[in-house]
C-alpha cells in the first residue's frame, strides 16, 4: 500500500535526520534518531528507564470477505463488452476453438488486454458470455417472427431447429462455444447459469407460460439437455441432421405431457 511504502522509506532515510531537525518537529527527530541508533533512544542521565510499551495484539482476519453485487455497466462499457463478444463471434467463425486468443480479441476489439481480463477471466468464460450474446440475438428474432404450431410440442420443437439451424450456418463458431460449455468448470458457473436460463426464457416462451410449475420447468430441463447432446453429436459428426430433428421432437413431447390440458366439461 502507499502508505506502508512512505514509512518504509522514511525509516530507510536515517541519514536525513538533518532535514527532519529542520522542520522543528519533535516527532520526525525522535524517528530519526531511533532508526540510526537501531532501536529506541536511550534515557537521559538521571531519569528512571521506562518500560517498554506492550505489543498490539495481532489481528485476526475476518471470517469471510464482504462480497458486493457487481454493479450494472455504464452505456460506455456496454458498448466496450459488445465490441469484445463481436470480436470473439468473428475469430471462432473462422478458426474455431484455437482461434479464440485473448491478445486477438483485445486488438480486435480495440481495448488493452488488461481490460479485457477484467471483463472475461479467461477464454472459457469469453466464449461461454459469446453463446449467451448468440441467445439473446436468436431470442429477439423469434419474438419478432414467433414460431407457428398447434401445439406447445411444436412450437418448442421448431424454435430450437431455427436454433440449431442459425448455429449450423457457423460452425466453427458453434463448435468454440460449445467446446467452452463443456471445459466449463465452477468458475464458470455463473456464466454457465445464463446460458441455461436464456436457453428456458426461449423454450418458456416458445410454449406460452410465464409462471410454469415444477413438472413444465423439469421437461424443459430435459429438452434443454437434449437439445444440447444433440449439437455435440452433429458438432461431432456422430448425427445427422435427421436424426438431430427426430431427437428435438421426441423430446418436446414431454412438454404437451407436461402443459395441463383444458377440460371438456360444460
Amino acid at each position: 500500500m502507499p502508505a506502508e511504502a512512505n514509512r518504509t522509506e522514511a525509516t530507510k532515510a536515517a541519514p536525513a535526520a538533518g532535514a527532519a531537525e529542520a522542520a522543528g518537529t519533535a516527532g520526525a527527530a525522535g524517528a530519526v534518531t531511533a532508526a540510526s541508533t537501531g532501536g529506541p533512544a536511550r534515557p537521559e542521565a538521571g531519569t528512571a528507564p521506562t518500560a517498554p510499551a506492550p505489543a498490539a495484539p495481532a489481528r485476526t482476519p475476518s471470517a469471510a470477505p464482504r462480497t458486493d453485487p457487481p454493479s450494472p455497466l455504464t452505456e460506455r462499457q456496454e458498448a466496450r463488452r459488445l465490441r469484445i463478444l463481436q470480436a470473439c463471434a468473428q475469430l471462432a467463425g473462422r478458426g474455431g476453438f484455437d482461434a479464440v486468443q485473448m491478445r486477438e480479441v483485445a486488438e480486435s476489439s480495440q481495448v488493452a488486454l488488461g481490460t479485457l481480463y477484467r471483463y472475461f477471466p479467461s477464454k472459457i468464460h469469453l466464449l461461454v458470455a459469446t453463446m449467451q450474446d448468440q441467445l439473446e440475438h436468436m431470442h429477439g428474432t423469434l419474438r419478432r417472427n414467433p414460431p407457428a404450431g398447434d401445439t406447445a410440442a411444436e412450437r418448442v420443437a421448431e424454435t430450437l431447429m431455427r436454433a440449431f439451424c442459425a448455429l449450423q450456418r457457423e460452425p466453427q463458431l458453434a463448435e468454440a462455444m460449445v467446446r467452452a460449455l463443456t471445459f466449463a468448470d465452477r468458475s464458470v458457473s455463473a456464466e454457465v447459469d445464463q446460458v441455461s436460463r436464456q436457453t428456458t426464457v426461449i423454450i418458456l416462451g416458445a410454449m406460452g407460460l410465464t409462471d410454469p410449475t415444477p413438472g413444465q420447468l423439469s421437461a424443459v430441463r430435459v429438452i434443454e439437455h437434449t437439445w444440447h447432446s444433440a449439437l455435440i453429436t452433429w458438432l461431432s459428426g456422430r448425427a445427422s441432421i435427421a436424426q438431430v430433428r427426430d431427437d428435438i421432437e421426441t423430446a418436446c413431447r414431454l412438454v404437451d405431457l407436461a402443459v395441463p390440458q383444458p377440460s371438456d366439461a360444460c
